[in-house]
């Protein structure tokens, strides 16, 4: 059953809120960075090896080692690290409206009685959404790189999804560039167990830069 949780977890039905998002790409698309498949792949790529390879992904595994081990001070550090990295008001609100939202997603599932840590570890679970994610891999006995992998596409997905409304790309160059860099997630999940703590971090200006000036754009179809 490992497996279908996993794909309840990574899907973009899962409540969350995910498809509200852009994560800046909105403003990027307006100002005229991103107007074709070339330049959103870039972009995407861009995030994916300065954003995700650096700082999610690593944090990811250091909650999912923290669940394993049932450290709920570890557990608690690396969610904030996360919420602390965010760069915006908007970035952070994102972090914490989709934790609170996978929060009650998996404090109303059927088995949650039987699931005393949701309660245990809130403080963890509220600050960041990738906190949710670990716990849940925990106790569904996900595997660490099914989680990473997952996660990683579950981002891909969403950001393409993003893309062909803005850009807008056709469907299937959406498909493509999903092709294209869903085959770079592997070496991505690779890396991430050599990256040590005091390199963790996001290194995407253009990102921030974008996410800020997004928060007072004039008109928009996302949040973030």
């Amino acid at each position: 059953m490992s497996g279908v949780r996993l794909l309840q977890l990574i899907s973009p039905n899962l409540p969350t809120g995910a498809f509200t998002y852009s994560q800046g790409m909105e403003w990027a698309v307006e100002c005229g960075w991103v107007s074709n498949k070339e330049e959103t792949r870039q972009w995407l790529e861009s995030v994916l090896h300065d954003s995700l390879q650096y700082l999610e992904l690593p944090v990811l595994l250091r909650l999912y080692q923290a669940a394993k081990r049932n450290d709920q001070a570890d557990f608690q550090y690396w969610s904030q690290w996360l919420y602390a990295s965010r760069e915006t008001l908007e970035l952070r609100q994102e972090e914490r409206q989709r934790a609170r939202a996978l929060h009650t997603l998996l404090s109303n599932l059927p088995e949650s009685d039987a699931w005393p840590e949701l309660e245990e570890w809130e403080d963890g679970l509220r600050s960041s959404q990738l906190a949710g994610f670990a716990l849940a891999a925990q106790h569904w006995d996900i595997t660490l790189n099914e989680l990473l992998q997952g996660y990683t596409w579950s981002w891909l997905e969403n950001a393409v999804a993003v893309a062909v409304k803005l850009v807008p790309l056709g469907q299937t160059d959406g498909q493509r560039l999903l092709y294209e860099l869903g085959i770079k997630i592997g070496v991505l999940v690779e890396r991430t167990a050599s990256i040590e703590d005091d390199i963790i971090g996001a290194s995407t200006p253009a990102l921030a830069i974008a996410s800020s000036l997004h928060e007072t754009q004039y008109s928009r179809l996302f949040r973030s």
